[in-house]
């Protein structure tokens, strides 16, 4: 090891126990973006297909690289939410004959006299 120290302005020079060749180091880290795998997480059906089907869209993300994920998940979550609301909703009245008032005649209180 010598004391020698380049000048400011002068480009590194590479000393003898380093690499040459320009390839990084075994073992140094890449800042490549790694491709898409699939998370594993599972899936356990709820009973509802509604439901079942938003989330099997889950899948979806595991072939896309981490920034396609958001959209997937908006998605899924738009649908759950759209689901959940849908349960709040009132039923509609089931469709019937509509009363004649001759089915249901009109009672006053001078009817019940005893």
């Amino acid at each position: 090891m010598s004391d020698w120290t380049p000048e400011a302005g002068t480009p590194p020079v590479s000393t003898p126990d380093e690499p040459v060749t320009g390839e990084p180091a075994t073992g140094a880290p890449s800042f490549e973006p790694a491709g898409p795998a699939p998370l594993g997480v599972v899936r356990t059906p709820t009973g509802h297909a509604a439901v079942d089907a938003r989330l099997e869209r889950l899948a979806d993300a595991d072939h896309l690289p981490a920034d396609g994920h958001i959209e997937v998940y908006e998605d899924v979550h738009r649908g759950l939410r759209s689901e959940l609301t849908s349960l709040d909703a009132r039923p509609a009245a089931a469709p019937g004959p509509v009363p004649t008032p001759s089915q249901h005649p009109q009672h006053t209180h001078l009817d019940h006299r005893s």
